[in-house]
C-alpha cells in the first residue's frame, strides 16, 4: 500500500489537491480543513489510504496518523464508504468525534450531511472501546453547555467546523453556562 506521499502542492481543488511527487501528480482527497490551510507550491507530507474497487481507485490523505486511524475506523462502520468518512472528518474535528463517542452522543454525527440517525448509532457502537478519551479537555466536554452552544451557532448559520473552532478557542476557565459560552463564541466570530 501507499502509506505516505510527500511533495509539492501543484493544485488545490474543491475536495482534492494534487501533490507533485518527482514529476508525477497524485490527486488526493483530503479533509476540507486541510484544504483551507495549504497553498499551491507548499511542500506537504500526507499519511494516505488507497481505496481500490471495481469502480473506484482513489487516494485519501491526512495530515496525521491519528486522523488516518479515525478514517479507517469510520470505514469499518456498515454503510460508510470513503466519501462519507471523509465528509465526517471534514465537518467534525477529532476532539469532537472523540467526545461524541465517549459521551455516547449520536446527535453530533447526525449533523454531518449524509449521516442519518441509524448510521450515527452504528458509528457509536463500532467505535466505542476503540477511541481513547485522552485529550478530551481540548474538545467539547461531555455533559456541559457546549452542545447547546454548538446547536445555537449552527442555528445562526455557522458551519459545524466554525462552531467547533469557536468552542475550542474558549478559555478553560469559562463558566459552564449557556449564556456565557454563547456570548464568548459570538465574540470569537467578531475578531
Amino acid at each position: 500500500m501507499i502509506a505516505t506521499v510527500s511533495g509539492k502542492i501543484s493544485a488545490v481543488k474543491t475536495d482534492t489537491l494534487v501533490l507533485d511527487v518527482q514529476g508525477i501528480g497524485f490527486e488526493i482527497s483530503v479533509p476540507k480543513p486541510l484544504l483551507a490551510e495549504v497553498e499551491k507550491g507548499e511542500f506537504l507530507l500526507l499519511y494516505t489510504h488507497l481505496v481500490v474497487r471495481q469502480d473506484l481507485m482513489a487516494l485519501f490523505g491526512f495530515r496525521t496518523e491519528e486522523e488516518k486511524h479515525f478514517f479507517n475506523l469510520l470505514l469499518g462502520v456498515e454503510g460508510i464508504g470513503p466519501k462519507l468518512a471523509m465528509s465526517i472528518l471534514s465537518h467534525l474535528s477529532l476532539d469532537i468525534i472523540r467526545s461524541a463517542i465517549v459521551s455516547e452522543n449520536p446527535d453530533i454525527f447526525s449533523r454531518v450531511p449524509g449521516v442519518g440517525r441509524k448510521t450515527a448509532q452504528k458509528i457509536l457502537i463500532h467505535m466505542q472501546g476503540k477511541i481513547s478519551p485522552e485529550g478530551l479537555e481540548a474538545g467539547i466536554r461531555a455533559g456541559s453547555a457546549d452542545e447547546d452552544v454548538l446547536d445555537a451557532l449552527i442555528g445562526l448559520g455557522y458551519s459545524v467546523v466554525e462552531a467547533q473552532s469557536a468552542l475550542q478557542a474558549m478559555p478553560k476557565d469559562t463558566p459552564d453556562t449557556l449564556e456565557d459560552k454563547l456570548r464568548l463564541a459570538l465574540q470569537y466570530f467578531t475578531h
